[in-house]
Formats: structure tokens, sequence, C-alpha cells
């Protein structure tokens, strides 16, 4: 079986914003209110950050939250995922948003123009690799050992790697607000129709799953 690259649950507004403008310390996705944006994820069974305790949703949302782990065995993300610098780094002591236990247990793959020594924390190891993202999704691959690779974002990477026509799956998670501004996965879901099948799944939550596979 192949190797997939796969955009499992990234979540834009209504206008396709995955991120504000305005990213800092203390406002990771800009002035987005990651609340409101994560709140179909974090109030199912099965959220991206686990609760103390049972309940939560066991619907079509808590099925997309089930399924993000799956068979994957390595992560794409750009710089700005990781976090707020930018240009040379100024400080090693930044470890990324998670803390000491982060939330992949995979190797994942930070592209940045800027090298630094790779770093693991628990059973996540980070590298920092500049290139095409065809050469680093291939060491991704290699790093996956069989298994999928997730590319984590944000927009400008998800976009950098729909134009090399890398991806194999997208599932996208529109939100019913809009942001106005910021890091923008598209215009409309409609720009991927000429290379991928689509299916739109509307969840009781409110929000509308949207579901790509390469033709």
């Amino acid at each position: 079986m192949s190797q997939l690259l796969r955009v499992q649950s990234f979540t834009v507004s209504g206008d396709g914003f995955g991120a504000g403008e305005g990213q800092s310390l203390e406002t990771p996705f800009g002035h987005a209110d990651p609340g409101d944006m994560f709140a179909w994820a974090m109030a199912t069974a099965h959220p991206p950050v686990p609760r103390s305790g049972a309940g939560g949703s066991r619907g079509v949302d808590d099925y997309f939250t089930r399924d993000h782990t799956r068979n994957i065995g390595a992560e794409i993300m750009g710089r700005n995922k990781f976090g707020p610098q930018r240009g040379p780094w100024q400080d090693h002591t930044w470890q990324g948003w998670w803390g000491e236990e982060p939330p992949f247990h995979t190797p994942v793959f930070v592209m940045t123009h800027h090298g630094r020594p790779s770093f693991t924390l628990s059973d996540t190891t980070f590298h920092f690799v500049d290139g095409e993202p065809a050469a680093v999704l291939a060491r991704a691959k290699e790093a996956a050992r069989g298994k999928d690779v997730r590319l984590g974002g944000g927009a400008t990477v998800i976009r950098q790697f729909l134009d090399a026509g890398l991806v194999d799956t997208l599932h996208v998670v529109v939100l019913p607000t809009e942001l106005g501004s910021g890091a923008r996965l598209w215009e409309s879901p409609d720009e991927l129709l000429d290379r991928f099948h689509q299916d739109v799944v509307p969840s009781p939550s409110g929000v509308t799953h949207h579901l790509f596979w390469r033709k």
C-alpha cells in the first residue's frame, strides 16, 4: 500500500482563513480565537486535548477526531505552526507550544529557511528542514516507516504542497463564522475540484466537513 500525504481536521473560517493576523506568543492564531475555531473538536468524546472524565459528542465530529491519528507515521508543519519567532533563531529554548509531551508521537518536520538542531520531547522528535515540498515529503515518508504523513499546516504550507501536486487527501473543517483576514487556505473549496473529488458533510455542531481525495 502506498503512503499518503493527508491533511486531517484542518479548520478554516467560512471565508477560508486558517489563522488570523498578528500571531504572537500570547495569540498563536492571531486575531482568531482558538476556543471558537476548535470548539467543534473539543466538544467530542475524543478531543485532541484529552479531558478528564467521560462525556462529549459521538457523532460525525467525533468520527473525525478519532481518525486524526490513524496510521500517521510523521508530520510536516510550517514554522509558524511551531512558534511565533521569525528570521534566524534567537532562542533555542523555545520548543513549541505543546510543553514536555507534544501531541504528535511521531517525527515532525518543521519547514524553515533557518536551521537549528533536532531535539526530542517525550516520543516526538522535531527536525528543522529547508527544502522544496517534494524533498521534505521524501524525508518524512522515510521517517514514517510505511505509514502515512500528516500535513499539519498552517494554510500557507498546505497551499505549497497542494500547488506542488503532492496532497492525496484533505479533510477541511469549515466554520460558520468569518475572520476577514489572515493566512488563507482558499477563497472557495471549488478551487480544488479540478484535481480532487469532494464530499461535503454538515454537522449538527454547525461546522461543515469537506473531504477531498485525488482524482
